[in-house]
């Protein structure tokens, strides 16, 4: 649930993707679901990949 008064930074961090589809560590594939958690740990369902990706917030590569 957002909180009707949540607030949202202008510059955005990429985190998953941008270095276009594929199978590498760094790029997703037809990714299918997102999940942010109340750590603010991300998942992806990287549904071409056949894996779950996890971000936690602060960390500068998958885990």
């Amino acid at each position: 649930n957002i909180p009707a008064n949540a607030t949202w930074k202008q510059n955005g961090v990429t985190i998953a993707g941008g270095h276009g589809q594929g199978a590498a560590i760094d790029q997703l594939f037809l990714p299918r679901g997102l999940f942010v958690d109340d750590d603010q740990t991300v998942v992806i369902a990287d549904y071409w990949n056949h894996r779950i990706i996890q971000w936690k917030n602060g960390d500068t590569t998958n885990g």
